[in-house]
């Protein structure tokens, strides 16, 4: 039978709970083989990230460690061209001829598809699965809404037996944790600590990143090598 694997990319700048909770609840409700994250390296839609990309890795790869269903993949981080997510699902489709693909997503985007590079071929590629609040409606409108039509499902198991083209909606934990408000609160002299996993923390204070305060410098602090 053929594999399931989730796609979910973002800057991750930097990645915190509110990536890792809602994705995980994504996996345990479909149980795909796999969920990879992928970070990218220059995104077309939005400014550079704040830090450099081996440092946006390196996080992920802390954040992740000690979670089987995750796997942090860095094709993006190699190409030098902009992070467009179709030609990131034509590589994985490439390598894995055989295996399923869905690209979860925050309800933002999804609604915003219409701008995206080549976002018709998207459906072709893959599935999608729509990380949605409990008993939100879905506001597809215009474009969208006629491409949406016919698409959607509320059964997992037809994202593993179907190539691509499937829509599925998943109720997921909402926290309120953004990377732009963990960056706000360390530029302010603040502390990330809780909204992110502690090795995550240690490695932003280690590295001085978004302007931290070192761990030793923070009330109840620790060196961030025993983090």
């Amino acid at each position: 039978m053929a594999r399931l694997i989730g796609v979910f990319g973002g800057t991750f700048d930097p990645v915190h709970n509110g990536h890792l909770r809602t994705v995980l609840d994504v996996v345990e409700a479909g149980n795909p083989d796999e969920l990879l994250l992928i970070p990218c390296h220059v995104p077309p839609h939005r400014g550079d990230p704040m830090v450099a990309s081996r440092q946006r890795l390196r996080m992920l790869e802390l954040a992740v460690a000690g979670e089987p269903r995750f796997r942090v993949d860095d094709r993006e981080l190699r190409r030098d061209e902009p992070s467009y997510t179709v030609d990131t699902l034509v590589s994985l489709q490439r390598e894995h001829p055989g295996d399923r693909f869905f690209l979860v997503l925050g309800m933002d985007s999804f609604l915003g598809l219409p701008r995206w590079h080549r976002w018709r071929e998207l459906g072709k590629l893959a599935h999608m699965v729509v990380m949605s609040r409990p008993d939100t409606a879905t506001s597809a409108s215009g474009e969208l809404a006629r491409w949406l039509a016919g698409r959607q499902t509320g059964d997992w198991r037809q994202l593993r037996t179907g190539r691509a083209g499937r829509v599925l909606f998943q109720e997921v934990t909402q926290l309120a944790v953004s990377a732009t408000d963990v960056r706000r609160r360390l530029a302010n002299g603040g502390s990330a600590r809780y909204l992110m996993p502690e090795a995550v923390w240690g490695y932003i204070q280690e590295e001085g990143l978004y302007g931290a305060v070192t761990a030793l410098s923070e009330p109840g602090g620790v060196n961030p090598g025993e983090a």
